[in-house]
């Protein structure tokens, strides 16, 4: 018998699969050629329940490659559409942290229209003529020195957002080789983390809550 996949499973039904997707991997298959979390996830189902034929595993939401933490995907069309609307109609609640540099009020909210180049796959503030409405919500949990704990709450679920939305303030993530000049060549892995969703059960409608806890690595682990 094949083996599973090593996958940090946090809650499993008929309906949902909901798990902790590790650093720098691509939530589904990209140019790279690197195994995806999509497909490993398959390959786990199709194991473990000794699946013939092809797996259905619905991706409702994404992770940036180099952000690891919290997801979940559906295992039936039904359930994907269903938790699909509660993403479009915010009532889906993704939480992150992320540790930021600079001076940063204690708490805010950020709004930004956003648009991104596709072919250098960098996002940007623009007009609200050319770009997406993205909005978040931010809290400062601990200071130390320059380095800024925060939490945030996406109330919009664009490419980059957080990344861009702090950066474009001057307030760019410790580890963002994209959109943190001063660590484009560092080898700190981002300081970004989902760490909790809330949503209802597309089936049951019942509340669920799932959380992970803070990355034990660096910068996480100054505070």
């Amino acid at each position: 018998m094949e083996k599973l996949p090593n996958i940090n499973v946090i809650y499993e039904d008929n309906h949902l699969l909901v798990v902790e997707k590790p650093i720098n991997m691509p939530v589904c298959e990209d140019s790279s050629g690197d195994i995806d979390f999509l497909s490993l996830l398959k390959s786990y189902i199709k194991i473990k329940y000794n699946k013939p034929n092809n797996v259905y595993l619905g991706l409702v939401h994404r992770l940036d490659r180099p952000v690891g933490g919290i997801m979940v995907f559906a295992k039936t069309s039904k359930c994907a559409a269903r938790l699909s609307k509660q993403i479009s109609e915010h009532s889906f609640e993704k939480t992150y942290y992320a540790v930021v540099t600079g001076r940063l009020d204690d708490k805010g909210r950020f709004e930004d229209y956003l648009i991104k180049d596709h072919k250098s796959n960098i996002v940007r503030v623009t007009n609200s003529n050319e770009g997406k409405i993205a909005i978040l919500d931010y809290v400062v949990i601990k200071r130390k020195d320059n380095f800024n704990l925060v939490r945030i709450n996406l109330k919009t679920g664009r490419s980059h957002q957080i990344r861009v939305q702090f950066s474009s303030r001057g307030n760019p993530l410790v580890g963002d080789h994209r959109y943190n000049m001063d660590d484009m060549n560092s080898k700190v892995n981002i300081a970004l983390f989902a760490k909790s969703i809330c949503f209802r059960h597309p089936i049951s409608n019942d509340k669920m809550f799932f959380e992970l806890e803070l990355p034990k690595r660096y910068p996480f682990n100054l505070f």
